[in-house]
């Protein structure tokens, strides 16, 4: 072997012993997930330590500061007896975190009630706790929260639920109250029997859920236009036992009375003994003959003859 490459093979071999024998080097303020702090985490050219714990790490979402001297004692615990500290007096370590907060908690529970189909069309439901609820941080490792278990009857208002935050280490038990609300008619002010019902004289206002179903809801569609079947108060809730078909013909009402036979038609003066609304029956007076006589309004003012055929002079 020449003298040159004796040379170069001392070199290298010095090379690989001072890299083998690299210090770690003291990192600057660092970021951990987990619940400790490992020598990788702590220091660059860690080495066989790496995946050693040296610190336990702080709280989810806060930082902590470790001095030189704790740093020093902790490496020689653990077989680290020197390291680069690059001009360091002290390392910031943080704890990544996630919040949880009430909303989240309300989500889950309004999660879990849609899942068991307690959640229908048109309902307003309000989850409420029994206490504030501070915002909570968590670590980052996995679902920030997830409910564990809902205790809840149908058709009730009070509910206990059991939480378990991030990695199932802490359980958060609350208790409160769930509403379920129903948008309904009402009236938006008193009115006398008869009057018919236009969009302005119907408000919408919250009623509980059951409430709802025991009364049988009664959609808007089919309130305006009906006539009111007594004398109501404002904020009564509207049924539809509470309104009827308004009156096309009223008791006492002069109207024309019609009846028709093939291309025959033939009116008369009449007067109303009985209101009733269109298509309905009602008893007439035929002004003429002086003859009660049973026809169906059809029309404001007009009622018409029908049933078996009758004569002309049973008009």
């Amino acid at each position: 072997m020449s003298h040159f490459s004796k040379l170069a093979l001392v070199s290298m071999l010095s090379l690989t012993a001072a890299t083998a024998e690299a210090a770690p080097a003291l990192r600057g303020d660092i970021t951990v997930t987990t619940q400790v702090v490992t020598v990788a985490d702590m220091f660059d050219d860690a080495g066989p330590l790496a995946e050693t714990a040296i610190f336990s790490a702080p709280a989810p979402g806060t930082t902590g500061k470790v001095d030189i001297s704790a740093i020093r004692a902790a490496a020689a615990r653990i077989g680290i007896n020197s390291f680069e500290a690059n001009g360091l007096s002290a390392v910031n370590v943080t704890r990544a975190g996630m919040i949880v907060d009430e909303a989240q908690l309300k989500d889950l529970v309004m999660a879990d009630l849609s899942a068991r189909g307690l959640l229908g069309p048109g309902v307003n439901t309000t989850v409420q706790f029994s206490r504030f609820i501070d915002p909570i941080q968590v670590s980052t490792g996995g679902v920030a929260v997830r409910l564990d278990g809902l205790r809840y009857t149908a058709g009730g208002r009070e509910f206990s639920a059991r939480f378990l935050l991030a990695d199932n280490s802490r359980v958060l038990d609350l208790t409160g109250t769930i509403d379920m609300t129903v948008e309904m008619p009402h009236l938006a002010a008193n009115l006398p029997a008869g009057t018919i019902l236009l969009p302005e004289h119907i408000v919408m206002s919250p009623v509980p859920a059951g409430q709802a179903n025991a009364y049988a809801f009664a959609p808007i569609e089919q309130l305006v236009g009906m006539a009111l079947n007594r004398q109501s108060r404002e904020g009564m809730l509207l049924r539809l036992s509470d309104v009827s078909a308004p009156l096309a013909v009223a008791k006492n009402d002069l109207v024309t009375i019609m009846y028709r036979r093939g291309p025959l038609t033939l009116t008369v003066k009449g007067q109303a003994i009985t209101g009733a609304s269109r298509g309905s029956s009602l008893q007439v007076l035929n002004l003429m003959s002086k003859r009660v006589i049973s026809a169906t309004a059809v029309a404001p003012g007009t009622v018409e003859v029908t049933g078996a055929p009758v004569t002309l002079a049973g008009l």
